[in-house]
């Protein structure tokens, strides 16, 4: 049975299940097939990113009281987020993957750490 390459078409040999001539066709293969084709996608995360990097750097021990105006003038997008936990007593968290904020009055913030 013949195989072929499925980035260059080259005749491949080896192992039957096998796809690539070489580490270089197969890494371009993945690359391009992964490429975040879409603008939106690689936006989005950067964002979710950048507001990790903000809320790490802001609450270096764990649990930190911030202002809102601090968490903006750092670049903090409110509307880009990973997932919400709300508690039994009704409060909302806002979490980035394993950090997150909960807002309180006065626009204040807690950041905290999952755990």
């Amino acid at each position: 049975m013949e195989r072929n390459c499925l980035e260059c078409g080259v005749q491949i040999s080896g192992r039957t299940d096998k796809k690539f001539c070489c580490d270089h066709c197969r890494n371009t293969y993945n690359n391009r097939l992964n490429k975040d084709s879409k603008n939106l996608i690689r936006n989005i995360n950067n964002k979710l990113r950048k507001n990790y990097r903000i809320l790490s750097e802001l609450d270096p021990g764990g649990k930190t009281k911030i202002s809102k105006m601090k968490l903006m003038q750092k670049g903090f997008d409110f509307e880009y987020f990973t997932n919400i936990y709300t508690t039994r007593s009704g409060s909302t968290y806002y979490f980035i993957y394993d950090l997150g904020y909960l807002p309180l009055d006065n626009d204040y913030y807690m950041l905290v750490v999952k755990h």
